[in-house]
């Protein structure tokens, strides 16, 4: 077991470092941040003084080195927008795109799971028909075009959820959401929601068919009890990685529907700092973002090993 979790210790150590050299290089072919910062009649002496303070007059490689070297410390330089440090502004946005994945991934786990078990269990059914072609057009819509549709029919037509923004109230000192969180939290979760069933009525239907639940069958044990000691137990192996992986994807890839919704998360703040050439801004919330995504399959595969033995093997 420890060899396995070094290993993929390591393998993540790489990803991460993968990241910010993909990022810092794209980055750098996006153009000069400076013609975005200074005004358009500013001598060519003003703007190559403001390189020279900011350091992008320096060559790539050694720009490299010292990014390199900032980022091991967690320090990843000031907004070129903003003025303030990049770290700080990703921690105060961080709760937002927090409470919004979490909602989607209760949303998917709530209707893709049980959608999955009763089609898994009565193949060929109503009920399957019906959780088949949900989970095909939850992978199949775009979330963008169901968030302007969701707006369009709930918001403007309905008036029952409000159109953007994030409120919260307090209750004994806990910060919890309100219905704003609903419909952008709705949209994310559809194509997780669409896995889910799916995986979860592959799942059943493969283990109803292995030797274990025919024997457990022809023992005479109760349905109720073959279902929930094996077929259950087994189906939420696979489960697992699908969790874990799809929440790190509703943490990091909310970017389109959070600015759909002015929803102030981190994904509107990237697409902020993108629009600006926050250079700063962009490389803290990539790596932040690949950060997250890695941990949580990392201990995805560590939860993964501890249920089923023979991963470890």
């Amino acid at each position: 077991m420890q060899r396995y979790i070094l290993s993929r210790l390591i393998q993540s150590v790489f990803i991460l470092f993968g990241v910010l050299f993909i990022v810092f290089f794209m980055l750098q072919m996006t153009g000069d941040p400076v013609s975005l910062l200074i005004s358009r009649h500013s001598s060519p002496e003003e703007v190559e003084a403001m390189r020279e303070e900011l350091g992008f007059n320096r060559p790539v490689p050694a720009q490299f080195a010292s990014f390199i070297g900032n980022a091991l410390t967690g320090d990843f330089g000031k907004s070129l927008r903003h003025k303030q440090p990049a770290m700080d502004l990703i921690l105060d946005r961080l709760p937002a795109t927090v409470e919004l994945a979490t909602t989607a991934l209760l949303i998917s786990l709530i209707l893709g799971i049980p959608l999955g078990l009763i089609s898994g269990s009565n193949p060929g059914s109503f009920w399957d028909v019906l959780s088949r072609g949900t989970g095909l057009l939850g992978q199949t819509i775009p979330n963008f075009w169901l968030a302007l549709i969701l707006i369009l029919v709930f918001s403007v037509h309905l008036g029952w959820f409000p159109t953007f923004g994030r409120s919260t109230w307090t209750f004994l000192g806990m910060t919890l959401p309100t219905r704003s969180v609903i419909l952008p939290a709705f949209s994310l979760a559809l194509f997780t929601m669409g896995q889910l069933v799916r995986f979860t009525r592959s799942a059943v239907m493969e283990i109803r068919s292995e030797d274990f639940v025919r024997t457990a069958y022809s023992k005479g044990i109760a349905d109720r009890k073959v279902y929930f000691r094996h077929i259950l137990r087994n189906a939420a192996i696979p489960l697992i990685s699908i969790v874990g992986v799809q929440f790190g994807y509703l943490l990091s890839g909310s970017i389109y529907i959070e600015t759909i919704f002015s929803w102030p998360g981190l994904g509107n703040l990237l697409a902020e700092s993108i629009g600006n050439r926050d250079f700063a801004l962009v490389q803290a919330i990539a790596f932040f973002s690949s950060f997250v995504v890695v941990t949580l399959n990392l201990l995805t595969d560590i939860a993964y090993a501890v249920a089923d033995p023979r991963i470890r093997y």
